[in-house]
Order: C-alpha cells, then sequence, then structure tokens
C-alpha cells in the first residue's frame, strides 16, 4: 500500500506528462474498442441474414455442393417428405429446431417475349410460409428490419426476381422499380407472339395452376426436366428484389415450391435439392448436426447424403470474419506499440528528473528492486487508469451511436441496415484488449525501472 500511495504521488507531480500518457491510453482502448463492436455488428448481422435465408444446416446430396451448379436436379433427394417427418419427430432435434423446409434449385431460361429478351436464370424453389417463419429468427437481438416474403398467399404461379433480372427483361416499369435505366437500343417489339410449340406447353402449365387476376407482368420460364426433355411454365412476377451481390441479381428467380417441382419433375415423383434446418441456437449446431447425420443414415433410403453447415456453405461469411478478425489484430498491435513507446517515454523522463531522489533513497537503504517495483507500479497505474476509462468512454459512445439509429448498406446485402457499435456485452473483447494494454504498459515501464535501479548510488546523488 505504501508503494502504491508512492506510485500516486509521484505520476502527480508531473500531472500535465502524466495526463497526456493517460489520454494515449484511454484514446487507444476506446479506439480498439469502437472498431471491435463495429466488428461484432458485421458478425452479427451476416450470422443472422445467412442464417435466415438458408437455415444453420442443409441436407444435401453429398456431390450437391461440388457439383449441383452443373445440373442441380440430377442431385434431388428423393422421398425428402420422409426425411422432413422424421426430423420433426426426432425428440432430440425437436426441441433444438425452429423451422425445416425443402428447396429446389435449377437452371433455366426467363422470356419476356412482349420485349423480346430472354436471359439465363437460377430458379429456387420455396415453400414460402417456412420461410417466413425462418425470417423472424433473431438469437442476437439486432433491431433488424425483418421483411415478409411476398410469396406466401400468392398464386400458385407467383414468381419474384432480382432487380438485375427485372431490368434485363425490362420489367421495371411494370414492377415499379426505381434506378432502373432503359436500354438505348432498339425499342422492344410489341407483343410478339411466343413460338408455337412453347405457347402451348406455357397454356397448359398456367390452366394447371392458378391463373393470374392481376395485371402484373407474365414472364415464360424454359427449363430442362429430370429426364432431359423441354419445359415450360408461364409465371406472374410479383415483385423485384434486390440480393446485394450484382451477379446474383442478374440470375435470381424465386418461385412456389410445387410449381418447380412441376416444370423439373413433370408428374413424376417431386424432388428437393436441399433441406434447410434452422435452430434455435447456433450453439447447437453441432449436436443438430451429429443428430441429423444419425437420422439420415436410418430415413434416407441408402441416399449419399451428407449434412452441411452454414458457415461451409457461406465461404464468403468465414472470410469476411477472418478479414475484420485480421484488421482488429493489426489495429490492436498499432496501438500497442504507441502505448509502449508512449508510456517508455514517460517512465525514462520520470527516470531522468528523479536521478538524485533515486540516489537518495538507494542511500537510505532501497534495494534496486524496491526502486524497480516502484516505477514498474506507476506504468501499470498509468495502463489500469487509461484502459478502464478507454473502455468505458467506449461503451458510453458506443450507446450514443446506437441510440441515433443509423442506417448503411453494407457489401452483399440489398436492404439497409442499423449501424450498431456492439461494445457492452462483449466481455472477452473489452476484457482482453484491456488486460493487453495494461500489460504493454506496465512492460514498457520495466526497462526504464531496471534502468533506475542499476544507476550508481554516488553518481545519481552528484546528478545535476
Amino acid at each position: 500500500m505504501t508503494d502504491l500511495l508512492l506510485a500516486v504521488r509521484n505520476l502527480l507531480r508531473n500531472r500535465r506528462r502524466s495526463f497526456a500518457t493517460f489520454i494515449a491510453l484511454a484514446i487507444g482502448t476506446a479506439s480498439i474498442l469502437l472498431f471491435g463492436g463495429f466488428r461484432a455488428n458485421i458478425q452479427y448481422s451476416m450470422h443472422t441474414a445467412y442464417v435466415r435465408e438458408g437455415g444453420h444446416l442443409q441436407i444435401q446430396h453429398r456431390d450437391f455442393f461440388l457439383y449441383g451448379n452443373g445440373n442441380p436436379t440430377a442431385y434431388g433427394i428423393a422421398r425428402y417428405e420422409a426425411i422432413v417427418a422424421a426430423v420433426r419427430a426426432d425428440d432430440t432435434l425437436r426441441a433444438m429446431v425452429t423451422a425445416i423446409t425443402p428447396t429446389l434449385q435449377f437452371g433455366g431460361i426467363a422470356s419476356n417475349f412482349a420485349a423480346d429478351v430472354s436471359r439465363t436464370v437460377v430458379g429456387v424453389g420455396m415453400v414460402a410460409a417456412d420461410l417466413n417463419r425462418m425470417r423472424q429468427w433473431n438469437e442476437f437481438g439486432l433491431p433488424l428490419f425483418s421483411t415478409h416474403f411476398a410469396l406466401e398467399g400468392a398464386a400458385d404461379d407467383a414468381a419474384i426476381v432480382g432487380i438485375g433480372v427485372a431490368r434485363v427483361l425490362q420489367l421495371c416499369e411494370a414492377l415499379n422499380v426505381s434506378d432502373c435505366p432503359k436500354p438505348l437500343g432498339r425499342p422492344p417489339a410489341d407483343g410478339e407472339a411466343l413460338p408455337q410449340d412453347i405457347a402451348t406447353l406455357a397454356a397448359g402449365s398456367v390452366g394447371r395452376g392458378e391463373a393470374s387476376r392481376t395485371s402484373a407482368p407474365r414472364i415464360d420460364l424454359l427449363a430442362s426436366t429430370s429426364g432431359g426433355a423441354p419445359n415450360v411454365v408461364s409465371l406472374e412476377v410479383i415483385r423485384a428484389e434486390r440480393q446485394g451481390f450484382k451477379e446474383l441479381d442478374e440470375i435470381y428467380l424465386m418461385l412456389q415450391l410445387p410449381q418447380a417441382q412441376r416444370l423439373v419433375y413433370g408428374r413424376s415423383a417431386p424432388k428437393a435439392t436441399s433441406i434447410m434446418v434452422q435452430l434455435e441456437r447456433t450453439a447447437q449446431l453441432d449436436v443438430a448436426k451429429e443428430r441429423l447425420t444419425a437420422l439420415l443414415e436410418q430415413v434416407g433410403g441408402g441416399q449419399p447424403l451428407t449434412v452441411l453447415d452454414f458457415r461451409t456453405l457461406n465461404p464468403f461469411f468465414v472470410q469476411t470474419i477472418q478479414m475484420f478478425n485480421a484488421i482488429f489484430g493489426f489495429i490492436f498491435v498499432l496501438i500497442a506499440s504507441i502505448v509502449l513507446f508512449t508510456v517508455g517515454n514517460t517512465m525514462s523522463t520520470a527516470v531522468m528528473e528523479r536521478t538524485v531522489e533515486i540516489g537518495t533513497i538507494r542511500a537510505m537503504g532501497l534495494r534496486q528492486r524496491g526502486v524497480q517495483r516502484l516505477f514498474v507500479l506507476e506504468g501499470t497505474l498509468l495502463g489500469v487508469a487509461g484502459a478502464v476509462s478507454g473502455a468505458v468512454f467506449s461503451i458510453a459512445v458506443a450507446g450514443f451511436v446506437n441510440w441515433l439509429g443509423l442506417t448503411w448498406l453494407p457489401p452483399g446485402s440489398g436492404d439497409r441496415l442499423p449501424l450498431l457499435l456492439l461494445v457492452w456485452g462483449e466481455t472477452p473483447m473489452i476484457l482482453g484488449t484491456t488486460l493487453g494494454l495494461i500489460a504493454v504498459a506496465t512492460l514498457s515501464a520495466w526497462w526504464p525501472a531496471r534502468r533506475a535501479s542499476r544507476l550508481n548510488i554516488v553518481d545519481a546523488l552528484r546528478h545535476v
């Protein structure tokens, strides 16, 4: 306690220098933690988005993830209804699973013959009610905007397209899409008729489904069935949604799962290319994956199925988190270097100014270890005061920024998201940063303290 009081009094002897060092430590700590809060916001927002759209786990054919883009329907899951029913009936999984739903991915050509344009698309058949349920997942309690999935309650032949698909097929005006320039080329042809064979197929598909009763634009979707024959459906485009990535935006088309299955499988038994499983909490992922793998051996019907988690399915998410972790580490090292030299310079100056004092207390019997301990304690006190104050300041600033309700449009997102700095609650980050900078401050005081303890007593006493 005596050494502690002496260290405090010595720091207060030169208040200006001690205050400047304290401010440098506090600002450095706050800077690290505020960036860490931004990093946490990115991680939790992306995590939530991917789990909402694709679930925590997906049951797929073993080769679908690597080769499915070439021919998705070749890797369909037969009797997927039995697998879904088994998961819902399993005692272990029932307590963890919040939603389980099949999806069907396929390739095709979407055409707007009224405008004489067409383009290749990637179609995805979904169960709209299940996807709306999945979009309610919010484990981290973020103030995210949960948009209602427009296909729920829509007609059997309804479809949603990406903004890029709407632009290329010249549907922007009919769908009230803003910021969608028209091409400068030749004007679209007025109502060119479909080829007779395709028109017959399309007319038959509308008859089997629920015909459109609105003035929404229609497109024709041509795809190859699982047997290799061409098939066409006529779809009512009810909405265009921005997908975030331009490459996805210009090929994305979503439709009702039964309609997609009729298009791809015709009168054959319908299949799904994936079964999405969303859990209540991400911490349950490993247990659920292990149980699903065991369950598939019983109800999979001998199919080569596998269970993939959302990190494997979305390498962009993992790469983004790794990038932000690397930036966070770089900033910490940079700030720690500044703290190292700032505290070291402060303590070196203090040693020079107090050389006679050091000689005096040494002549009075204080050992070298006592002198060294005194100066190291001063550096530690500076580190504690600066780091703790910086942590408190960062929490206050983060709370104010979050209160403002700012939004931003991150890369890969079609919607504006809340701009949050999630510092409070990130206990490992706060403790790691604070204790790390205190350790750096203590270390930077050690060398000047060691040099002070080794001063020759006679030389120190006659120092001018």
